[in-house]
């Protein structure tokens, strides 16, 4: 049986397929940038944003519907559902990258800008942002097996593949906490990231932004090669490797390569023999969604 090479497949028959891709490595979050995010939301209060008007106190606070949050002012609720409703009105001027709040504009601006305002008194290093400061973002952590560096505090786990944090119900491992807790969404079957334009839940806020983007038809990521432009950095990824041919993921039994890592797991089937996708109308299976999908429409023309 020949193997068809999976970047041949037209793309509209592997969106789904990328899809999955990018839901899957979204999943591995830095946990200090997800820390950085959680505090930058609850410190950026500009002077222009702590002095409007319609911030009312309440005795009792305002409470968040979607998650339960309970927030003093009334203007601290409407920022804080922009969390679930994935709005992020703040535009940046020189790029088209969007934030929820104005602190989180005018830092990124400064990437643009080169302007960098705060110095550590300890090492004299110049950051952009005054939480940079935190002696703990710009500590060098050394791997005590091998002698690798890594600039940022990242957990070591990353470097060595090793995975701590294990889910009680399935058992899949992470190699942070926070991803850990990210996936446990899955079987508590809570989805509080709701999209207000068509209704879809979420688990996860960036996968509400990114859902989002379908309504707004933004494309923010423009590849370097040539002029396709992406909803996120993963189909961007992706996609550059259609150009440097990179395929850094290699299967374990025969040794091909793939761009992909959905496309690994789809041509792992092969290997295993188990066909997973089953015509409902006529019971046929097939190793491959996108051959389950091909097949459906010989049913289509059947029956016009």
């Amino acid at each position: 049986m020949s193997d068809p090479e999976p970047c041949r497949i037209k793309q509209e028959q592997t969106e789904e397929l990328i899809d999955v891709m990018v839901k899957e490595e979204s999943e591995e979050l830095s946990e200090d940038e997800e820390k950085h995010r959680i505090k930058s939301e609850e410190e950026t209060h500009t002077n222009t944003e702590d002095s409007f008007s319609g911030n009312i106190t309440a005795v009792n606070g305002f409470t968040c519907t979607q998650c339960g949050k309970s927030l003093r002012h009334k203007y601290d609720l409407s920022r804080h559902m922009r969390i679930h409703t994935g709005e992020r009105p703040y535009k940046c001027s020189h790029c088209d990258k969007t934030f929820r709040y104005s602190g989180h504009v005018k830092i990124h601006e400064r990437i643009h800008t080169r302007e960098t305002a705060f110095t550590c008194a300890q090492c004299g290093k110049s950051f952009i942002a005054s939480s940079s400061l935190n002696p703990l973002l710009h500590t060098v952590n050394k791997c005590d097996q091998c002698g690798h560096t890594l600039a940022r505090p990242s957990p070591l786990g990353v470097h060595t593949k090793e995975k701590p944090y294990s889910c009680s119900e399935c058992g899949k491992s992470f190699v942070r906490k926070t991803n850990l807790k990210h996936h446990q969404k899955i079987h508590t079957g809570v989805r509080e990231f709701v999209c207000f334009e068509c209704g879809k839940s979420f688990f996860r806020a960036p996968d509400l932004r990114q859902h989002h983007m379908i309504h707004t038809g933004e494309k923010p990521y423009k590849c370097s090669h040539c002029d396709m432009r992406f909803r996120n950095t993963g189909h961007l990824k992706q996609h550059e490797r259609i150009h440097t041919g990179e395929k850094p993921y290699i299967c374990t039994q025969c040794g091909k390569c793939f761009r992909a890592s959905s496309f690994l797991k789809i041509h792992m089937l092969i290997h295993s023999g188990v066909k997973t996708h089953q015509c409902d109308q006529c019971g046929k299976t097939y190793l491959r969604p996108y051959e389950l999908k091909l097949h459906l429409r010989v049913h289509a023309r059947e029956n016009p």
